[in-house]
């Protein structure tokens, strides 16, 4: 059986030569990564809630499954998920909170999470504290979601989807209260471009407080901050049916 803890080994921001290429991170608290079970592919056999415990790599809590097989892993704690409930996971399963089945077979109207966008791949979305998918309506071979984001998009309906909200809602609302809490989690000091000195910012320089000063905000390293900065087009484009943002999706656009 593998190990569902193991040492989490630290990054800080940088790749194999040791340069800094994500500012901001570094000096974080040991933890232990949890292996948590997105594929949810132990099928037809029976597990119990053992606990649910926290992780500090995610925002939800997680829970501990012993199978029947003997066999343990960590799963995605669901909403109103308790010590010594059942779970199961496959086809013809009943859609009850904490089972993961094919989404064609889950009713419209339920709430879902870890849902995947590739079948067998393992949930992509919808994995984070409070969070949860609606299906909407079924089509062919596909299922409308309505994502917490309020987008609407089509996933293959023989993709695995788990029933329930994810807990730990209150997450949203939880304040830090001090820096040092901050640097315990891995996040360094983040400074103000415009305080910054021209050479370390495009938005540095200048005697006392000044604005940006450009026609387009930039990044710390010179590219446009505002604006379509990102790429226009996506392969998964097609599969939206409603943006967040309200309207038809216009992948032209």
């Amino acid at each position: 059986m593998n190990k569902l803890k193991t040492i989490k080994k630290k990054h800080s921001g940088r790749d194999a030569s040791g340069k800094v290429v994500v500012r901001h991170q570094g000096g974080q608290h040991k933890r232990y990564l949890r292996q948590i079970d997105f594929k949810r592919n132990k099928f037809t056999i029976i597990g119990r809630v053992e606990a649910i415990e926290y992780d500090p790599n995610r925002t939800c809590d997680i829970a501990l499954i012993h199978y029947a097989d003997g066999e343990k892993r960590y799963i995605l704690a669901p909403l109103g998920l308790k010590e010594n409930d059942t779970i199961a996971s496959g086809h013809g399963v009943e859609p009850t909170l904490g089972n993961a089945l094919p989404m064609s077979e889950i009713p419209a109207g339920t709430v879902v999470h870890n849902i995947e966008l590739t079948p067998g791949k393992g949930g992509q979305i919808a994995r984070g504290a409070g969070t949860g998918a609606i299906i909407s309506a079924k089509e062919g071979d596909y299922i409308f979601l309505k994502l917490p984001s309020s987008e609407v998009r089509r996933v293959k309906a023989n993709g695995m989807a788990t029933v329930g909200q994810l807990g730990n809602v209150d997450h949203k609302n939880e304040v830090i209260g001090k820096a040092g809490r901050a640097r315990n989690m891995g996040r360094r000091p983040t400074v103000r471009g415009v305080a910054q000195n021209p050479r370390s910012h495009p938005h540095g320089g200048g005697e006392a407080k000044s604005g940006i000063g450009m026609s387009s905000p930039k990044t710390y390293a010179g590219r446009k901050a505002v604006g379509r900065t990102r790429r226009p087009k996506k392969y998964s484009d097609k599969l939206i049916v409603t943006r967040r943002k309200g309207g038809k999706h216009n992948p032209t656009r």
